[in-house]
């Protein structure tokens, strides 16, 4: 086919009707946006394949070793010693839930005197 088939019309205004008017440009383009036929469903799935921890017993040996070390870290707190925690937060949505670790200085700001929490 040669250029020159639309010469004729190629630099002639766009038509426009005198009863409907012209469509935004924004909603000519929300005619193309993709259309999700089942609401929910990608969350629904993402919900399902997401894994959550089972939280652990732990045995009576092991609560006594956990008593000792916390005995000793009240004995130390004075010098804030550098410490990491690992606890269970049980999930809201599923069973089970999940382990998180952090790590800081241990204090007891309550016990201190100079924090007065009456004023709060």
């Amino acid at each position: 086919m040669s250029e020159k088939n639309y010469d004729d019309i190629i630099n002639l205004p766009c038509p426009t009707s005198p009863r409907h008017p012209r469509m935004p440009r924004a909603d000519r383009a929300a005619q193309f946006a993709p259309f999700a036929a089942l609401t929910g469903y990608d969350s629904a799935i993402d919900e399902t394949a997401r894994l959550t921890d089972e939280k652990i017993d732990i045995s009576e040996d092991m609560r006594e070793k956990l008593d000792r070390k916390q005995s000793f870290l009240a004995e130390i707190i004075d010098e804030q010693p550098e410490i990491t925690v690992t606890y269970f937060v049980p999930d809201n949505r599923k069973a089970g839930g999940e382990y998180k670790t952090v790590t800081g200085r241990a204090t007891l700001p309550s016990l201190h005197p100079q924090n007065n929490y009456s004023t709060l």
